[in-house]
Formats: structure tokens, sequence, C-alpha cells
């Protein structure tokens, strides 16, 4: 499986952007991201910002889970107290088995065919699996999003508290980088 993380402030710009990949069933932590879908990984993340900014009011939770689908990636969010927010995109390997979220009915008139909200997914048209990459969406998954996140918003309120760091400037930490990239490698 294929992440690219991306943080954005409360202006709806990119401060940070890392790419990578599994490191878990034998990965080797490098994203395998098609070359032609490569480039779009940031319009995606952001597209979803209109879903995430609809379901962070309804919710009282940081952590929003899955929160979007366009094709086969999916986004999941996490909120700081400061409005900033932490979206990773999930890139299943294309040569895992299909068992991750599928529609069991087509879109309708009024959804897109190719995004599609979690809203729009049917409870029953989720099929479990044991294996995170090859189910996104899978309580184990999700679990192991949630404590990546918390890891990485643990490194985020550490680089807020440097003083020499302007709020909503891109962050350019080689140590910040360093944490993101080891927190993807143990839990992701």
């Amino acid at each position: 499986m294929s992440y690219y993380f991306a943080i954005v402030g409360t202006k709806d710009n990119p401060l940070f952007e890392h790419e990578f990949g599994t490191s878990k069933q034998g990965g080797d932590g490098i994203a395998r991201f098609r070359e032609e879908a490569r480039h779009m990984n940031q319009f995606i993340v952001h597209s979803s910002l209109d879903i995430v900014e609809e379901v962070q009011w309804g919710s009282g939770q940081l952590y929003l889970k899955h929160v979007d689908r366009f094709y086969n990636n999916h986004i999941s969010c996490f909120l700081t107290g400061g409005n900033v927010k932490f979206l990773l995109l999930h890139n299943p390997d294309p040569s895992a088995p299909n068992t991750h979220t599928s529609l069991s009915n087509p879109p309708t008139a009024s959804m897109s065919s190719s995004r599609l909200s979690t809203a729009s997914l049917g409870a029953g048209s989720r099929t479990t699996s044991s294996s995170i990459a090859a189910n996104p969406t899978s309580a184990a998954a999700e679990e192991a999003v949630r404590q990546f996140m918390v890891e990485i918003y643990d490194a985020w309120v550490k680089n807020l508290m440097n003083p020499f760091y302007a709020l909503n400037a891109p962050v350019k930490s080689p140590v910040f980088r360093a944490r993101v990239a080891a927190a993807a490698k143990k839990y992701l």
C-alpha cells in the first residue's frame, strides 16, 4: 500500500507533504503510486477538504477516520485544536487481492461516479480482511492510522512550540520529517 500524507493549514494551504509505502507485511517503505496518478495525490487530498469541513462540526472527535474515497484512494483525517488538518491518502496495492471497500449498488444520478463519500457506502458493502493493505477501511487499518496520526500530532505540537516556526508556514524541519517517517514505519 502506498500513502501520501499532507498537513493542511488553517487557510487550506499545504504545510507538509510526505509519500511513503507500507513497512508492514514485508513492505519496503517505498511509495508505489502509478506515475500517471502520482501528480493527482495533492489534488485528491485537497478536494476532500470540503467533506472534512462538513464532518468536523458534526463530530466532537479529532480523528475523523475514513472521510472520503476517490476511485481506489481512501482519505483519512485528523484535526488539531487549531483547525490544522492531517490528511492521509491510502492507495491499496493493485496486486493485492480485491477485498477492499466496494460498492454494492451503482451510484445514483446525484452522486459523481468517480467521487463517493463514506456516507454513500452502505454498511453491508464492506468486506472484511485481516490485511491492512487489502482493506484500508478495516478496523485494524483504522486503528493503525489513528495511532499514526496521534504520534504525528505529538510531533506537530513539539514543532509548534519551536519559537522559530511561524503559524501556517511550511514545515521544513528534517527532524519533523524523520518523525513522520518513523511513525509511518512503526504503524503503517
